[in-house]
């Protein structure tokens, strides 16, 4: 088996493996670089590979940095099926419908060349083959592979594929523990080589018993100070954490003051409807709530904003108001449109509850810039800005180091993608002493033999 690492490699985002068993080529992920100014030109760029040739593509997840460039495959000749979960398959549609109107858009603003077109996606929908967990699925005589559950985002999987006689884990994106609606991690299987994402691997998360306080917290202070609550959260799993969070708030706990609440994200609606579809894969609490009629992802004062003249209204609306948006880096999206209308603003306040990746405007924000430019224009950072880490989706250092040795015995290999470089040698570091594993991080294009 041979693995080729062509994105996520010294970097958080990108996420794409080329996978070699004798004559079978394929796949896992396909995604999006993000942040840097160089990241549509990466995205442009050339495949290391022939897509033509490629047998299948594995989706880890549905996040864009992990499928986004998948329709670019069709575009260049690509013609296989692609595996993900159910709910996987139905989100990454929603995902590049989304992603397609967004550079068409940008083609009219600053004649930005799309990565692809409307038959491109359309040749990426009808390709994608929806697989449950724990199901063996067979590519060729040479390769099998089984998704199992990363508790990290709604129909997440860690993948295991078995090639002749090697066995390799791609970990896609590991989740937080006690995440609500989704499940927890899988414990992994022996393994030749586990490739782990390590986006937290040098710091732990806030513990998520309070998470819910915190939240009520940050609404609390500000209602108080009279402002508008922006907060920005991906469209995908994040969201509807928050929502369910708010629906326990002020449906079970009364625990705020009734104030409008907008979900301006024409995504995350759409993807509510794959969450009440896909109710089989809920954890016990969610599930619960589900069969006592307990529609978790609405309650009293939501307002659902699909259309742009209802987005429009949120402005006429007095404050206190709270805006849920995307996305959850600010990198685009309807947040960037009430960023500029309220980060000037004293009374009113920011939350960031994602990762915001080196180069993007969440992480400007997040480190204390004076002014961004957001659409061409400079707009000052007056508001509060408030962060929550414990509603992150992934895993921080401690849940990665002990889901790496889950399982009956630890990898014989272990290597570390989608990870700022710091970050990677602190957790290879710590992994090393710790888990007793042979550990390194993955440099972009290297080729590992097992």
């Amino acid at each position: 088996m041979r693995i080729q690492f062509l994105g996520a490699a010294g970097e958080v985002t990108g996420s794409c493996y080329l996978v070699a068993v004798r004559e079978t080529k394929f796949l896992v992920d396909c995604g999006l670089f993000q942040g840097m100014q160089l990241a549509d030109q990466r995205c442009h760029a050339q495949f290391a590979f022939d897509p033509t040739r490629l047998d299948a593509v594995v989706l880890t997840h549905a996040h864009i940095d992990h499928c986004g460039r998948v329709p670019q495959l069709f575009a260049r000749g690509f013609r296989g099926p692609v595996y993900a979960t159910e709910p996987t398959a139905a989100l990454a549609k929603l995902q590049w419908d989304d992603a397609l109107s967004l550079m068409e858009e940008k083609q009219k603003r600053e004649n930005h060349l799309p990565l692809y077109g409307a038959t491109d996606v359309e040749r990426a929908k009808h390709s994608l083959v929806g697989l449950p967990y724990g199901h063996r699925q067979k590519m060729s005589g040479d390769v099998d592979f089984i998704f199992h559950d990363a508790g990290h985002i709604f129909g997440s999987a860690w993948v295991e594929v078995r090639g002749g006689e090697r066995v390799a884990v791609f970990s896609g994106d590991i989740g937080n523990d006690n995440v609500p609606i989704v499940r927890e991690t899988e414990q992994i299987v022996a393994c030749d080589v586990l490739v782990t994402e390590a986006t937290y691997g040098d710091r732990t998360h806030s513990s998520t018993a309070t998470r819910r306080e915190d939240l009520r917290r940050v609404i609390l202070d500000a209602v108080k100070r009279g402002g508008a609550l922006m907060i920005a959260a991906f469209s995908l799993e994040r969201t509807q954490e928050i929502l369910f969070e708010l629906n326990q708030l002020i449906e079970h706990e009364r625990a705020l003051p009734r104030v409008p609440i907008f979900l301006d994200s024409p995504l995350a609606i759409r993807a509510n409807a794959v969450f009440r579809k896909f109710t089989s894969y809920y954890d016990e609490a969610a599930a619960a709530a589900w069969r006592a009629g307990d529609d978790f992802l609405d309650f009293p004062g939501l307002h659902v904003t699909a259309s742009v003249a209802d987005s429009k209204l949120i402005n006429t609306t007095p404050n206190p108001k709270i805006i849920i948006a995307g996305s959850g880096m600010l990198v685009g999206g309807r947040i960037t449109h009430h960023l500029m209308r309220y980060l000037p603003d004293l009374h009113s306040t920011l939350l960031l509850v994602s990762y915001q990746a080196e180069g993007t405007l969440g992480r400007k924000i997040k480190d204390r810039a004076h002014s961004v430019m957001i659409n061409g224009e400079h707009i000052l950072v007056r508001c509060v800005v408030e962060k929550i880490d414990s509603y992150s989706a992934h895993g921080d250092q401690e849940k990665l180091l002990r889901w790496m040795v889950s399982g009956k015995e630890p990898p014989k290999q272990v290597v570390v993608v989608h990870s700022d470089p710091p970050a990677a040698t602190e957790f290879c570091a710590i992994a090393r002493t710790r888990n007793h594993v042979n550990i390194e991080a993955a440099m972009s294009g290297q080729i590992l033999e097992i």
